[in-house]
């Protein structure tokens, strides 16, 4: 199982160093190119110009690396701003589900390797999950404290916001027969403003 991986460029207390980066950036494109299945820890070291003992000093094999890289892809999504009424943490949210939606990795997961990419992206709790959870808690308690997110447990709401959104991010291709793209954005709005607006 991917989640024994140990994750060290995708720590955010630890820069990765530039072999790591150059690894990384050789799997997305090995992975955009020919799929999960297909890409070896060979083809990585091989496009980052290394040799393979070279990336196993950095993971033990190529599910390591993939682990790593969809960590690290969906962190780097994670907004930078911090909004200061209910609309803009609503917009931000949408924005942001909307942004992993159309990440070509995530993309190319789904297209062709749908399994994996339940089991990457949302089958287990790995440290992507744990990361937008605390970012999730932190702009909850935020909101609280300026007074326009309803009072609760923010480990709990962020939680329930973390499945919903999973849920809104995996499953959009199968209901696009009734939720189009702007339907899509428009729909996630009104329920992250009822849930995180509402009064108790």
């Amino acid at each position: 199982m991917v989640d024994a991986a140990p994750v060290p460029a995708a720590s955010a207390s630890v820069a990765p160093s530039d072999t790591e980066v150059a690894l990384l950036d050789a799997a997305l494109a090995e992975v955009l190119a020919h799929g999960i299945r297909r890409t070896t820890a060979s083809d990585i070291a091989r496009r980052a110009g290394v040799a393979r003992q070279t990336l196993y000093r950095y993971w033990p094999d190529a599910q390591a690396v993939f682990a790593t890289l969809v960590t690290r892809e969906l962190i780097a999504v994670l907004p930078r701003e911090e909004p200061d009424d209910l609309d803009s943490l609503v917009g931000l949210l949408v924005a942001t589900a909307d942004g992993v939606r159309r990440m070509p990795l995530m993309e190319r997961l789904r297209d062709t390797d749908p399994e994996l990419f339940a089991r990457y992206v949302f089958d287990r709790i790995g440290t992507s999950q744990r990361v937008i959870h605390a970012d999730l808690v932190r702009r909850i308690a935020a909101g609280q404290r300026e007074g326009f997110v309803r009072a609760g447990d923010p480990d709990r709401m962020a939680a329930l916001l973390l499945l919903a959104l999973q849920s809104a991010v995996q499953s959009a291709p199968l209901v696009s027969e009734w939720l189009p793209d702007d339907g899509w954005r428009t729909e996630l709005a009104r329920m992250l403003r009822g849930y995180l607006g509402e009064m108790s």
